[in-house]
């Protein structure tokens, strides 16, 4: 004969979980998640930019590993933030995911007023993919051999010599306004609708220079058509071993790298963001992916959310004070 549990033990037992839940949020045992359920990874980028072929890579194999289906959805526009807002509004259910980068995280918040969301309380942070270093260029027909030479030009024609950048509150505009804050000098900054086109106009001699991303930048140093007088990141680039970093040129903490990063929206349960840190950590070691990398100029990272959280927050507290020091709009 079976025995039920006394009255007043079951109604202890459910009224315990019911408030556990109402406490808590959903509840995710082990194994409950994902269960096959479609998880859609949002980039807020239109197709064919670093950002969306190593995110679509990375979602390939995070399916397959999960045994369910990833999709790549973009939403772009904004300078990334439409993407950014859709995210930080789904359900914090691990099904939604913002696959992004320093720009709507850290940058545009301080630039374009209120946004939908908030970029650090809006987002539980999930893993670093990785960095892009950048790389000031020049044309070759440029009179410039260093940072020093260019920046004596621009203190010789104050507000004369232009940079190139990718568009307004892009992080390659913001280098250039670093530039001009710990140097002193004042240049002519020049946004267009993408790096591509600004890397253009740098090659055609109509603008002075410009940070330009590695991948896109390395072809055309190592072709003779650019030259490179110093790389923004903590060391030199295996690529390029004779060419000095910001600091050795003289630039003390001016280290700059574009990250990539995963997000979910607030108050997804911490399993299932250590979960997906977990899948997409191991993805990150895929020689297939480490290949793709490299092809595009991303150094891997991988690591814990919290570390991708205290990135965030230190990136946000720079790029504030340089926006706000320079007095710098989205227009």
């Amino acid at each position: 004969m079976t025995l039920s549990p006394p009255l007043s033990l079951t109604r202890r037992s459910v009224l315990g979980s019911l408030a556990a839940s109402l406490a808590g949020g959903p509840a995710f045992a082990q194994g409950d998640w994902p269960a096959g359920k479609l998880i859609t990874w949002v980039v807020p980028y239109p197709p064919g930019g670093s950002t969306d072929v190593l995110g679509r890579n990375l979602a390939l194999r995070v399916a397959s590993s999960l045994g369910t289906n990833v999709i790549v959805d973009n939403k772009a526009g904004a300078t990334g933030t439409i993407g950014a807002a859709f995210v930080a509004k789904a359900a914090p259910d691990g099904y939604t995911l913002l696959g992004t980068s320093i720009g709507p995280q850290a940058i545009a918040p301080h630039l374009m007023g209120k946004l939908p969301y908030d970029p650090i309380a809006g987002f539980e942070p999930v893993i670093t993919i990785g960095t892009i270093p950048h790389i000031l260029v020049v044309g070759a027909k440029q009179p410039f051999q260093s940072v020093a030479d260019l920046l004596a030009a621009a203190r010789a024609q104050p507000g004369k010599l232009a940079f190139a950048s990718g568009g307004n509150g892009t992080i390659l505009q913001m280098q250039g306004e670093l530039l001009q804050q710990q140097s002193g000098v004042r240049f002519i900054h020049v946004p267009y609708k993408g790096d591509t086109p600004a890397l253009q106009d740098t090659l055609a001699e109509q603008v002075q220079f410009m940070f330009a991303p590695a991948a896109a930048a390395l072809p055309h140093v190592q072709s003779g058509k650019l030259r490179a007088l110093a790389v923004t990141s903590a060391q030199r680039l295996k690529a390029l071993p004779a060419v000095p970093t910001m600091g050795e040129a003289g630039l003390r903490d001016f280290v700059v790298e574009q990250w990539q990063a995963v997000f979910a929206p607030a108050k997804t349960p911490a399993p299932v963001v250590q979960r997906l840190n977990d899948e997409i950590g191991k993805a990150l070691k895929d020689p297939a992916v480490l290949a793709l990398a490299d092809k595009l100029g991303v150094t891997l990272v991988g690591g814990t959310p919290r570390q991708l959280g205290d990135l965030q927050k230190a990136d946000s507290a720079k790029w504030a004070k340089v926006i706000k020091d320079g007095n710098i709009t989205a227009e």
